[in-house]
């Protein structure tokens, strides 16, 4: 509590400065109410006579006014629309009466405008205003005393004095130096009658503990430079002989009015004898790196990143907004925590590069907390644009996409398209925009860092991204036991898995040559040989994914590649789950690269000196990972294939009158729990609206009972459901959508499949279910997406070989090929061509 509170109506005077050093001001408005740049922690006396109503009051507190004093009239009409800690009651003690509930609940406080210091009164509306700060405020011309401050801290009520009865020069017959009103309220307990003096930076962090007294309170109010009490030496001017002085920016009391706070702007190397910023250890955290960035500014060392950031704008803002994003897309709490110190970082050094500390910082958002008004805090249009073009299909004024409500029911919107223009169908078929040229440029840093720094930087951004420590990131085999420890149960079903999946790639594979005799004397061939050297990309890290090892792993071993190389996030003890770890030993994996995302890619693309170069990388991932699959193999130095382009996952769901809505339901749930941005859509063959409306009730009962809620509320909410009047139709339309999974539950499914031509798996009636494609049945979960289902295949043991062509000619067969090679040679003015045929035919033509 503070010793007193003066009342001022002139601002930026040397009083004003002093009595802002020691506590809160007030600010009496009597003809009008300015709306300066308010000192913090003031108060604003509203004159009973000006009219004003709860905007105006509003508008005030939003500046950055602590608390409003407001006469009993307007405190009526205040009482519940404005907070009562902001709001203090302006009461003449010969107007004192009964007051409502809602008056005393309506307000923190009572200033009390009183002929004279009486105790008992004042203790009676105390009493009645329970639990509220109460302020007295004397309207006699006679001069208040020390003893009248510390009269009222008895009672706990604190004196308001007015600016004319205020000096800073010795107190008079009619003026109380300031300094001596604040010590008034002090109390010491030492027999020296010195005060614990706890000292801080401007951001409150500890500096030292010394001693004030009197006399040295007195000397940094009125001066405002840090001065205490030495128990050796007497009065110690901070700072007077080393130079290290200190700009007093608050004295406060603490609770029991024995002991202060300083808090000041330290000048020089510090605010300790041994030139440290504390006494009682080097700074860490937020206030080492200021003080280092403020180093840094005035005189970096030449070719550090810090003075390249300060000398290069355009560099810092894209690292901001680049540490902006990763902190966006980090997940777990350690990412959370790494991603945010990168960005406060750079962010502290665009502030220092200002003129900007941590302090304002903290001033700003003290000033943003007091604002009782407050904006929806919708985003702005360039990040709603951004978000929806990454996550969010293309609209048109008949297919906008709702806003997710969170108690609102989890459904799809719906479209019919027989009310459906092809300009609208168009739009309906399309996929968010994937702006891959803006992901490959982030990643190329990443990339580019790998291929020339190898192992160094493998390590480094394995630390940074994945959170790992580690010394090597590669696992040869064999492997040992100990990191294969698995449950039996997960173990029995990852070897049915192992073997339906094994069954169905081996078949894919009959290793005959293909020959084929074009003409008489010309046999023509074809050749399988597997790609020698593959890379697997799993994703997990904290997740499990021996599914994706397995669907990449097993064809990689039916077609006989040499080295398989398996690349995983590391787990935070650098290790590999015992699942993935089991499944790399069954297919034979040649080594394992513990690490993710686009330094992962780039280490298999480009070899290391650990890690085997491989020749094509399989795998799905995010969209790092897609963007660095995407870079490396257009790099002839990298010389590197990748399977396919990935989008979002994605399903479509054709349903008609014989549909089970609880399996449509889950069907549709099961590929949108993958996140935001899975693409859901269901296809209502001819179906009723009540049989519609079951289905929708089915995906959202499921969906509440969902750990992943809130990923599938915001997928659900941005996915459709699109009526069509037959099966063709809806057929149609899934060809020209090309979805990655495509699920028929329709009467005699089975006999629709020939009319299916874009789809990158297909699951036929009602007891299909996509997990099973996902996780055992035979087929490959690895799958085209965002439409290329139209141009490529899923992974399968094709994908793993190349396929080499031969011919073989003799004689007889050259003669009757020759001529015809010759001609179309000469046709395209080829002469070499032509002449490696004639050659040979006048050879052959020679006795």
């Amino acid at each position: 509590m503070a010793a007193f509170l003066p009342l001022l109506t002139e601002e930026n005077s040397p009083l004003f400065y002093a009595l802002n050093r020691i506590g809160p001001i007030i600010l009496d408005a009597q003809d009008s109410i300015p709306l300066p740049e308010t000192p913090q922690h003031s108060y604003l006396l509203v004159d009973p006579n000006i009219p004003v109503d709860a905007q105006d009051v509003a508008s005030w507190l939003d500046v950055g006014v602590e608390k409003v004093i407001v006469p009993l009239s307007l405190v009526k009409d205040l009482a519940g629309t404005i907070p009562a800690d902001r709001l203090i009651l302006l009461l003449d003690v010969a107007n004192v009466g009964a007051f409502s509930d809602k008056i005393r609940g309506g307000v923190s406080g009572v200033l009390l405008k009183t002929p004279s210091i009486d105790l008992d009164t004042i203790s009676s509306v105390a009493k009645f205003f329970e639990g509220s700060s109460i302020f007295v405020l004397s309207t006699s011309d006679s001069l208040i005393t020390p003893s009248n401050i510390r009269e009222l801290q008895g009672i706990n009520a604190t004196l308001v004095l007015p600016e004319s009865q205020l000096t800073l020069g010795p107190t008079s017959s009619s003026k109380l130096n300031v300094a001596e009103a604040f010590i008034a309220g002090i109390v010491s307990d030492r027999p020296d009658g010195l005060f614990p003096t706890v000292v801080t930076s401007e951001t409150g962090h500890s500096l030292g503990l010394v001693y004030s007294s009197r006399q040295s309170i007195k000397e940094s109010i009125i001066t405002g430079k840090g001065v205490y009490q030495s128990r050796k030496h007497g009065l110690w001017r901070k700072g007077e002989t080393s130079g290290a002085t200190q700009d007093v920016v608050r004295i406060r009391l603490d609770c029991d009015s024995d002991s202060l706070e300083f808090r000041v702007l330290q000048h020089g190397t510090g605010f300790c004898h041994l030139n440290r910023q504390s006494c009682f250890s080097e700074a860490s955290g937020l206030p080492a790196l200021e003080k280092t960035l403020r180093s840094r500014f005035e005189n970096a060392p030449k070719g550090s990143y810090t003075k390249r950031l300060f000398d290069d704008a355009k560099l810092l803002q894209s690292k901001i907004m680049e540490e902006a994003d990763e902190l966006c897309t980090a997940e777990t709490k350690e990412d959370v925590a790494f991603e945010a110190a990168d960005l406060f970082y750079f962010a502290l050094t665009k502030c220092i590069a200002m003129g900007v500390g941590l302090s304002d910082i903290e001033q700003s958002l003290d000033k943003k907390a007091k604002k009782i008004s407050r904006r929806p805090g919708h985003a702005k249009p360039q990040w709603i644009k951004q978000e929806s073009a990454a996550i969010s299909p293309p609209t048109t004024s008949s297919a906008l996409l709702p806003t997710a409500v969170v108690d609102g029911p989890i459904r799809m919107r719906t479209s019919d398209l027989a009310n459906t223009t092809p300009e609208t169908r168009s739009q309906l078929l399309r996929r968010p925009v994937l702006k891959s040229d803006e992901m490959i440029e982030k990643v190329k840093p990443i990339v580019e860092a790998v291929r020339t720094r190898g192992d160094e930087a493998l390590l480094e951004l394995t630390a940074k991204f994945d959170k790992a420590q580690m010394t090597s990131t590669v696992i040869f085999p064999p492997f040992g036991p100990e990191t294969m420890a698995i449950d039996e149960g997960v173990r029995k079903a990852i070897d049915v898995a192992y073997s339906n999946i094994y069954k169905f790639h081996a078949a894919q594979t009959t290793g005959e040559t293909l020959t084929v005799e074009t003409m008489p004397g010309v046999v023509c061939s074809r050749f399988a040989r597997p790609i020698a050297r593959v890379g697997l990309y799993v994703p997990g890290g904290t997740a499990i994914l021996p599914s994706t090892a397995l669907m990449l792993g097993i064809p990689a071993q039916v077609a006989g590649c040499k080295e398989i190389v398996l690349a995983t996030p590391p787990r935070a003890d650098g290790s590999i789950s015992p699942e993935v770890m089991y499944v790399a030993k069954l297919v034979g994996a040649s080594a394992i690269l513990k690490a993710g995302g686009a330094q992962a890619v780039a280490a298999m693309a480009y070899g290391t000196r650990t890690v085997p170069k491989v020749d094509k990388i399989f795998g799905p991932g995010n969209q790092w990972v897609t963007a660095a699959k995407m870079l490396v193999q257009n790099d002839t130095d990298a010389l590197v294939s990748i399977d396919m382009p990935a989008g979002p996952s994605e399903v479509l769901v054709i349903a008609d009158h014989t549909a089970n809505p609880a399996f449509v339901a889950a069907d549709l749930l099961s590929q949108a729990e993958h996140g935001i941005d899975s693409q859901v859509v269901l296809l209502a063959v001819n179906i009723t609206s009540e049989h519609l409306v079951a289905i929708e009730k089915e995906v959202d009962e499921q969906a509440r009972a969902l750990s992943r809620v809130d990923i599938v509320r915001q997928s659900i909410g941005k996915s459709i459901t699109v009526k069509t009047a037959t099966v063709e139709e809806a057929i149609a339309f899934s060809n020209d959508y090309a979805p990655e999974h495509l699920i028929l539950h329709l009467e005699n499914a089975s006999e629709k499949v020939q009319y299916i031509d874009n789809a990158g798996s297909v699951f036929v009636g009602p007891y299909t279910p996509e997990s099973c494609g996902d996780y055992a049945s035979g087929t490959n979960h690895t799958l085209p997406t965002n439409g290329y289902a139209r141009q490529f295949s899923g992974v399968n043991t094709l994908s793993f070989q190349k396929h080499i062509t031969s011919q073989e000619i003799t004689a007889a067969g050259l003669g009757n090929l020759g001529p015809v090679v010759a001609t179309l040679a000469d046709c395209e003015g080829l002469q070499a061509h032509a002449n490696a045929v004639n050659i040979r035919l006048r050879q052959s033509r020679l006795p």
